[in-house]
């Protein structure tokens, strides 16, 4: 499930609100990134993949990650003629990662501390 294109960050408020009907009682969206038209979310629960679908996008598949399921993963920091940083997380009984690229706007340690601070509960 390799999404490409390149990620920025959202206001972690504004994802709240608009994803709001995802969210289970009291979760709370702590850092969002869009990914051209498709979104990430890290919750205080999990990690949510918004997939927009077709030329529309009106069809929206939501995948719901718990972060316990994550086994390791990776980042890639972007360098001098690659300009995009990118994260790989590899699920269990899954071989093939799940990959993202971040715009060189978007701090990719800090996306790293993210999952470091959730998957290492």
């Amino acid at each position: 499930m390799a999404l490409f294109g390149n990620a920025h960050s959202v206001d972690p408020v504004s994802a709240q609100q608009e994803y709001g009907r995802l969210l289970g009682q009291g979760e709370q969206v702590h850092a969002a990134y869009l990914l051209i038209r498709d979104t990430i979310l890290f919750t205080d629960r999990r990690l949510i993949l918004v997939d927009k679908q077709g030329i529309t996008g009106k069809k929206v598949e939501y995948h719901s990650i718990p972060y316990r399921s994550i086994t390791h993963f990776a980042v890639e920091t972007a360098g001098t003629f690659d300009l995009d940083a990118e994260l790989k997380i590899w699920l269990s009984g899954n071989s093939v990662p799940i990959q993202k690229t971040f715009t060189k706007g978007v701090d990719i340690y800090e996306v790293q501390a993210i999952l470091t601070q959730f998957v290492t509960r």
